[in-house]
């Protein structure tokens, strides 16, 4: 059996899910080594929170999966190099919860309420983005982070679609 060549996913024969591998493209792009990084996921579905895991893992980052029955979910964060938050709370991780210089990977979109605005609601992410960006080394922005990057990442998979 050929070994996959996990740091380059135009060569992957199969299609990785388009947002964890767009989390990945960012991290690839913002310089930031994987190997021997701790990295924390929060979240576990099957969508983002698993396969990032997975991905971060085969870039040699030491990875922790946190989820609703963490304990000291706070502790476990501070602690990360790397943090993708993909568990679909509105703000749920702060500032304190960020290691200074960490880079922080927001998949979260949520809607909240704001009544001064035209729609009545704002979307916002998962992480705190306004306290996290003055700890953070690198932070993605919730809208226009990850979003784009899953939809490149789309068209990517259909060019390698196509191909094979």
């Amino acid at each position: 059996a050929t070994k996959i060549n996990w740091a380059d996913f135009n060569t992957i024969p199969f299609h990785i899910p388009c947002t964890p591998q767009g989390c990945i493209e960012l991290i690839d792009r913002s310089g930031v080594a994987f190997k021997g990084a701790n990295a924390v996921v929060i979240g576990r579905s099957n969508l983002v929170g698993l396969p990032v895991a997975m991905l971060l893992m085969h870039r040699d980052a030491t990875v922790t999966i946190v989820h609703s029955k963490t304990a000291n979910k706070e502790q476990v964060v501070s602690a990360a190099d790397i943090v993708v938050a993909a568990v679909g709370r509105a703000h749920m991780v702060k500032k304190e919860w960020i290691k200074p210089g960490a880079i922080v990977i927001d998949v979260g979109i949520n809607s909240v309420d704001a009544p001064n605005t035209k729609r009545g609601y704002k979307l916002v992410g998962d992480v705190d983005y306004e306290g996290a960006k003055e700890v953070a080394g690198k932070i993605t922005p919730v809208p226009g982070g990850v979003g784009p990057m899953t939809i490149a990442m789309l068209l990517r998979n259909t060019m390698n679609s196509c191909k094979r």
